[in-house]
């Protein structure tokens, strides 16, 4: 199977975290979910330490998700954040965290990162708007330009993920409606929840990395 998830968690385990091994392809991603903030600034701490020491300019692929609001009234808060890097990544459960540690804010405004996806521009609107983090601090490459400037043609400005996915990596993102529209906002989220927020993530990064997002004028 192309795309699946190894679940090490016991049935009823704490809800602070939670540990997955989600293998896409030939690539596995070491998934740590949690809405513990001390968890999740160790995480961010280490990746940042990591990209101190390393010799590439680094790029994260970042991704939100929300319960979505039906009929009328405001949009429900971001409830995760997706954070990949290398073969790891970061579902941080937003909405159930006690506190937002500063180290995110401090990470999220680094110049010196690239942070890429579908969309991110929307997605780091939210998360000022809900939580004061990301916003135009953020050195963000939104994927759909960057394919377009990199295959010099406009009609891949506005493609989604899965669409970029088959352009750029030759593979195939299932995105099924039934987890895109999930209680995201859940405590516990499902096997499929993970995987799918993982592969979103993780998806961008590959193509970030795979079009030399680090060398894109944004601005352009």
């Amino acid at each position: 199977m192309a795309i699946s998830i190894r679940d090490y968690n016991p049935p009823n385990g704490n809800y602070n975290l939670y540990r997955y091994d989600v293998c896409f392809f030939s690539d596995t991603i070491h998934t740590t979910v949690t809405s513990d903030p001390v968890i999740a600034g160790e995480w961010i701490s280490e990746v940042q330490f990591n990209h101190c020491v390393g010799p590439e300019t680094p790029i994260v692929g970042l991704d939100v998700e929300w319960l979505p609001t039906f009929g009328r009234g405001p949009q429900n808060p971001t409830a995760t954040l997706q954070l990949c890097t290398g073969n790891r990544c970061l579902i941080y459960q937003l909405i159930h965290s006690s506190y937002i540690p500063s180290v995110l804010a401090t990470f999220l405004s680094d110049r010196n990162i690239t942070f890429v996806g579908v969309g991110i521009g929307s997605d780091l609107q939210r998360l000022w708007s809900d939580y004061t983090i990301g916003g135009q601090a953020t050195r963000r490459v939104e994927l759909g330009k960057l394919a377009a400037y990199f295959y010099e043609s406009t009609v891949w400005e506005r493609a989604g993920l899965k669409t970029l996915a088959t352009l750029v990596l030759r593979k195939e993102v299932e995105k099924p409606q039934n987890v895109t529209l999930s209680r995201w906002d859940a405590r516990r989220l499902t096997a499929e929840q993970v995987q799918y927020a993982c592969v979103d993530a993780f998806v961008s990064l590959q193509i970030g990395k795979a079009l030399n997002a680090c060398s894109y004028n944004s601005s352009s």
